[in-house]
């Protein structure tokens, strides 16, 4: 048998909508792209024809993907009420010892990471240092001009 995913609550549904979209409406916009382009006729010299393909292709791909993580996914909801420490599924507040800057952000399973919505993953260098660890705790990150100390400033769940 397949390893489990974790996932959050939120990263599950979302996983879910996405499926539901690409099942019931792109793949719907692709069929009719490739009736479409069948239309213009030899399909050996057809680029439409070919890049529908593709299209559909990479559609199919994702949501056997998608399949594939719900199927085996773990919802973590037991760590996301514990703000006594960094878990999965938590808002953290920390400080840059050296810049004084301040960064918030959640921690999340590697499926979840998405940088531009200040989600990293649990297995980032960052999400390693402040796994588990309390408020008040400083943390090193080993980066590429060196080493980074950040002081965890508040954990929070997802909810606030």
């Amino acid at each position: 048998m397949e390893d489990k995913i974790e996932l959050t609550k939120e990263g599950y549904e979302s996983l879910k909508r996405e499926l539901k979209e690409l099942k019931e409406r792109l793949m719907n916009e692709v069929a009719q792209k490739i009736k479409e382009a069948r239309e213009f006729g030899d399909l050996s010299e057809n680029s439409e024809y070919d890049e529908a393909k593709n299209e559909q292709g990479k559609i199919n791909s994702r949501i056997s993907e998608i399949e594939s993580i719900l199927s085996r996914a773990t919802i973590i909801e037991d760590e996301l009420n514990n703000i006594h420490e960094v878990n999965i599924g938590n808002l953290i507040k920390l400080k840059d010892l050296s810049s004084n800057n301040e960064m918030e952000f959640m921690i999340v399973t590697s499926q979840e990471a998405d940088i531009f919505k200040n989600k990293i993953s649990v297995d980032s260098p960052l999400g390693r240092a402040v796994y588990k660890r309390k408020v008040g705790e400083t943390v090193r990150v080993k980066a590429p001009n060196g080493t980074k100390k950040y002081l965890i400033l508040n954990v929070m769940t997802n909810n606030g």
